[in-house]
């Protein structure tokens, strides 16, 4: 019966040495002291088990090769299909995945201006680099090149059924752009644009001229690496 009770108790943190324990050691080295699976272990608090906080940390970051970047878009199903991991823990998670994400793409009050394209890839390259997925966004500008909005516009194989002029400039147009830049990810991680991707290029520059809002740029994302149609002179 023992044996049973000690089976169902779920270990904290606190069952570690005062040494090893994460938040000690973030509240005396700082936060960048911590390993991937102690940060883990923080957010999710108790074990289960026999296994600590930072056991299942660690089992969750061998849910995929690729380790804590899979964790960008895994989802509660995906989290909770570990032993130990209920919904409560894939929340907290995912919570605070989200809140890292849009951490990183606040601009503040002030309006981004675009005048490279790597202002695109730094606001955009940590949401989509990791993507199963191609996603097609748009970023909207007005006169003075200052982003109005990034809209999604499809999500898919990139194709010419699914990215459609229409689709695009029809939330160009509400939003009153002036100019927009193209952007979808490679989930391969390359960013070569294919043929495909040339051709719905200059299909939306022509009928970005047809309309009176010009196609800037199409910037395509890969693995912390991008292309710029513009710089590479394929528009």
């Amino acid at each position: 019966m023992e044996k049973d009770l000690n089976i169902n108790k779920s270990y904290t943190i606190k069952d570690l040495p005062l040494n090893e324990r994460p938040r000690e050691k973030l509240y005396k080295y700082g936060v960048k002291s911590l390993s991937n699976a102690e940060l883990i272990a923080i957010i999710i608090r108790t074990g289960y088990g026999d296994d600590t906080a930072i056991d299942l940390a660690n089992r969750i970051l061998s849910m995929d090769r690729s380790g804590i970047s899979y964790l960008s878009h895994a989802t509660v199903e995906e989290l909770t299909g570990i032993r130990g991991i209920g919904n409560c823990k894939a929340a907290q998670i995912i919570a605070a995945i989200e809140l890292g994400k849009r951490i990183s793409s606040y601009g503040g009050e002030d309006k981004i201006k675009v005048d490279s394209p790597m202002v695109i890839v730094q606001l955009l390259m940590e949401e989509m680099r990791y993507l199963k997925k191609e996603y097609f966004k748009i970023a909207i500008l007005d006169t003075k090149n200052q982003i109005i909005s990034v809209e999604n516009i499809s999500v898919g194989n990139l194709n010419a059924s699914i990215v459609h002029p229409r689709e695009v400039f029809n939330i160009a147009i509400k939003r009153n752009a002036n100019s927009v830049i193209l952007v979808h990810n490679h989930p391969s991680g390359d960013p070569t644009p294919s043929t495909e991707d040339i051709n719905i290029t200059h299909r939306l520059i022509d009928a970005g001229n047809i309309i009176g809002i010009k196609v800037l740029d199409h910037i395509i994302i890969g693995d912390n690496k991008y292309i710029s149609f513009k710089q590479r002179n394929i528009i």
